[in-house]
């Protein structure tokens, strides 16, 4: 997920075919949430 983050502006978090979390890649990427369950940081 970190690498598609790379190159996309903007990011959809699914989970169980719901929308979840959505925003700017960065915003995503620098979200604790995120980062713990699909970034492994």
């Amino acid at each position: 997920m970190s690498r598609a983050l790379t190159l996309v502006r903007r990011a959809y978090v699914l989970e169980s075919g719901r929308v979840v979390m959505q925003g700017a890649s960065a915003e995503l990427a620098n979200n604790k949430q995120v980062q713990a369950a699909y970034l492994g940081i």
